[in-house]
């Protein structure tokens, strides 16, 4: 009887131990995707305020044929943050692209935005949209 009450006792701290472990490595997944959220989060707003500053830029220069360049630029910095940066450049260049087509522009203009848009959010380098005489400044 002893040995059989000795048996169910260690079993039972062994089943404990695995139930303890196993409760470990969920506290470590949790631990690590609400690590990635909050990373992804950061990275999105860094992502937006990438391309509010490119908007901003362009229409501080103003300047005649520069528009696909503030676009590349914009996605371009924004993706460089990392994945929620790259998602927040694709979700403010479609709507952007969606807002302007509903209000008239057309869609071969919309269509060569959305090329800028994805080449900088490829990595490529943006200065290839660049016009020529914009000021450095950008």
């Amino acid at each position: 009887m002893r040995l059989s009450v000795l048996l169910l006792l260690l079993l039972s701290v062994a089943l404990s131990q695995a139930w303890l472990e196993g409760l470990k490595d969920k506290g470590r997944k949790i631990k690590n995707n609400v690590r990635d959220a909050a990373r992804f989060s950061k990275q999105a707003a860094q992502g937006s305020w990438d391309m509010a500053r490119a908007y901003k830029d362009m229409r501080e220069a103003n300047y005649k044929n520069s528009d696909k360049y503030f676009h590349a630029r914009g996605n371009y910095d924004a993706a460089k943050r990392g994945k929620g940066g790259a998602w927040a450049a694709r979700v403010i260049s479609n709507a952007r692209e969606r807002v302007q087509t509903i209000g008239g522009r057309g869609l071969a203009d919309s269509a060569a935005d959305q090329k800028a848009n994805k080449w900088g959010r490829s990595g490529r380098d943006p200065n290839h949209f660049r016009p020529k005489g914009l000021p450095k400044k950008y």
